[in-house]
């Protein structure tokens, strides 16, 4: 998975409410087993109605994967979209910025 311009804003729009955030650091310290819905509640203080909202737009970035295990859904961080967004911001928001004019002729 590689990310371009689009994708990355919608990645990190998602990330930029304190609520997402939140969950989505909690679901890194998880690891891959990940946490249930309620665990997640239980955990940040989050009613379940609200958790839902913020969980939908985490898995919509596809950063948070959502499985299904009998009555149980689990949400984890997708580590390869994680690792290719933080390669995404490092690799084009890190690097030199290229000169407009030649300082030869300024």
């Amino acid at each position: 998975m590689t990310y371009d311009e689009k994708s990355a804003a919608q990645a990190l729009s998602a990330l930029g409410h304190e609520v997402r955030l939140q969950v989505f650091r909690l679901l890194v310290r998880a690891g891959d087993k990940g946490l249930s819905v309620g665990e997640i509640g239980t955990h940040l203080g989050v009613p379940p109605s609200t958790l839902a909202h913020h969980l939908s737009a985490l898995v919509q970035a596809g950063l948070v994967v959502q499985e299904r295990q009998g009555r149980i859904v689990f949400n984890h961080v997708d580590y390869a979209r994680m690792r290719a967004l933080l390669t995404y911001v490092s690799s084009q928001c890190c690097a030199g910025i290229v000169p407009l004019i030649d300082d030869e002729v300024a």
